[in-house]
């Protein structure tokens, strides 16, 4: 027997469907919508609709859009000659909040993984290709996430943009702010030595 009525348990049981919400916070959520207003739950349901309807990929980086271009790939001022290849759209907005980056993005829409049955063939690595290709790119960087899934990718990439005589180089990882070396792993050290910088 449920806990709660069809309606709610239902209601819940779709909030748990999104990553990382689990039984309570599903159920929280239900009793959130019960106690808005009518207009206030259309504007909600419409919110939902009306972003899965409109936001879609940019046609030249595959960033999230809602017009045929993105805002960056239109933005006359950024430098068009370094592109910052990512996994997802989400990472061009993480990047986009520290504010330094002034280059464009290509999204490959995921990671090279035989686990999960996707290869290159299922990334956007033909369009970055051609993107190349069509001149004007002084440089890749390749910002894929420092995982397995993720090294493997950068290390395809750099193999295959080889021969089109971009630069290319890799995002550093290493220590975050405000961690200890002790704590730190064998990997995160290492990227960390390998990204090291002169102190002028």
């Amino acid at each position: 027997m449920s806990e709660y009525i069809e309606p709610i348990e239902i209601l819940a049981e779709k909030f748990r469907r999104l990553p990382g919400v689990g039984r309570k916070s599903a159920l929280r959520m239900a009793f959130s919508i019960l106690d808005m207003t009518d207009e206030e739950v259309n504007a909600f349901a419409d919110a939902i609709l009306a972003a899965k309807r409109d936001v879609h990929q940019c046609s030249v980086c595959g960033n999230l859009t809602d017009g045929d271009i993105c805002s960056i790939c239109r933005d006359e001022s950024r430098d068009h000659s370094v592109i910052c290849v990512v996994e997802d759209a989400r990472d061009v907005a993480a990047l986009e909040r520290v504010r330094e980056y002034t280059g464009l993005y290509h999204v490959l829409g995921g990671a090279i993984s035989p686990v999960r049955g996707k290869g290159p063939e299922d990334l956007t690595v033909n369009e970055l290709i051609n993107r190349i290709k069509n001149g004007g790119v002084q440089e890749v960087i390749i910002a894929t996430n420092p995982t397995v899934e993720g090294e493997t990718t950068a290390m395809y990439i750099a193999r295959i943009l080889r021969p089109l005589g971009v630069k290319t180089s890799r995002l550093a990882y290493g220590v975050p702010v405000g961690g200890d070396l002790e704590y730190a792993d064998e990997v995160t050290l290492n990227r960390a030595l390998e990204g090291r910088r002169e102190i002028t």
